[in-house]
């Protein structure tokens, strides 16, 4: 997904914890996100969700399947 791009989550493709950790942030399938931005060298991914805006580590966002609109 490109930087100021808009989808919604398809799926998670990670385990029960991942899928913990992610919907306790509002991240679950169906929602929709828009990256911000991104850092080199596989630095964290700056994602907004809602209101709310988090980074997240370059393995973690991976696993977020998006379609994008």
């Amino acid at each position: 997904m490109k930087e100021k791009k808009t989808g919604r989550i398809v799926e998670i493709s990670g385990g029960e914890k991942l899928q913990g950790k992610l919907s306790a942030m509002g991240i679950y399938p169906g929602k929709e996100i828009t990256k911000l931005s991104h850092f080199a060298l596989r630095g964290p991914i700056a994602i907004k969700v809602g209101r709310a805006v988090f980074a997240l580590g370059h393995g973690m966002a991976n696993k977020i399947v998006v379609k994008i609109e």
